[in-house]
């Protein structure tokens, strides 16, 4: 049995190295400040997606992401290691979208390449940390979700059987499909780029990514289609430019403090008693705790 299966995938900054410069006076990320990655969490995603594809020939896993030009890279990532195609969602009306606001666009790609017989991402993204757009997306499509998933174990007569991490254990869910699911951090890691295809697809891009004087590649773009990644903007995919954005964004930001702990706020406590109580009601009277 052969499954169509899209990745939702986010170039995030690296949040290990976060700095002054990292927030912007309106209170969003300075992405340019930040070095990006591949959110480790859907890394975990992709992984899950592939390993279908191996036991199921036919399968076609596709990445879709959602940012500037160049979140081309994640579908790069996406093809290096097994992925079939991609999607890019670039467009200054996407900018500054909250997670209503990038579900609703993620939501209104998927209805424009068809709905998948599974939709797969990471749990949460490292720079957000809400775990909220997955579960909207399937919300929007009308679609049956399992959340805080760790493996895939069987595809069958149109079901999904999960094993899933909850609190306090593990349990085992069975879903039909169509189906999204969000992958927990406890999930198998992703596997290393394949050089050899890594070789292929190295030139790969959308053209947003390609400078205006490049053209020493255009011939390999002509003789090699799949070379051009798939770039869509909110007209593209017939979105409504009101739910895009900062302009779809109920959530704003009221402040950003940057709070960095010097060496003299340390202490050192001996395991008494009175210590363990003194920390405790210096705690209460910081409203810390309680």
């Amino acid at each position: 049995m052969k499954y169509k299966i899209i990745v939702l995938a986010k170039q995030v900054p690296d949040t290990r190295n976060v700095g002054k410069d990292a927030m912007t006076e309106a209170g969003t990320v300075n992405r340019a400040a930040l070095p990006a990655i591949f959110n480790p969490d859907d890394l975990l995603a992709l992984e899950q997606a592939l390993q279908i594809k191996e036991q199921n020939p036919g399968t076609s896993v596709g990445v879709l992401t959602m940012g500037p030009p160049r979140a081309g890279e994640i579908i790069r990532q996406g093809l290096y290691r097994g992925a079939d195609t991609g999607w890019l969602l670039t467009d200054r009306l996407f900018a500054g979208a909250d997670t209503l606001a990038t579900s609703y666009a993620l939501a209104t790609a998927i209805r424009k390449i068809g709905i998948p017989d599974i939709i797969i991402g990471g749990r949460q993204a490292i720079d957000g940390d809400t775990a909220q757009v997955g579960p909207q997306v399937a919300q929007k499509l009308g679609l049956n979700q399992v959340t805080y998933a760790e493996e895939i174990l069987k595809l069958e007569d149109g079901k999904a059987t999960i094993r899933r991490h909850i609190d306090g254990g593990v349990e085992t869910v069975v879903a039909p499909l169509p189906l999204l699911i969000t992958v927990n951090g406890s999930a198998t890691p992703c596997r290393p780029c394949d050089a050899k295809l890594v070789m292929k697809y190295k030139r790969a891009s959308c053209p947003a990514e390609r400078p205006a004087e490049a053209g020493k590649y255009d011939y390999l773009y002509e003789q090699k289609p799949y070379l051009t990644l798939t770039q869509w903007s909110v007209a593209d995919v017939d979105g409504d430019p009101a739910q895009c954005g900062g302009a779809g964004s109920p959530t704003r930001v009221k402040a950003v403090q940057n709070i960095v702990f010097q060496a003299k706020e340390s202490k050192t406590l001996s395991g008494s008693d009175a210590d363990v109580e003194g920390l405790i009601q210096e705690l209460l009277n910081e409203k810390i705790i309680g």
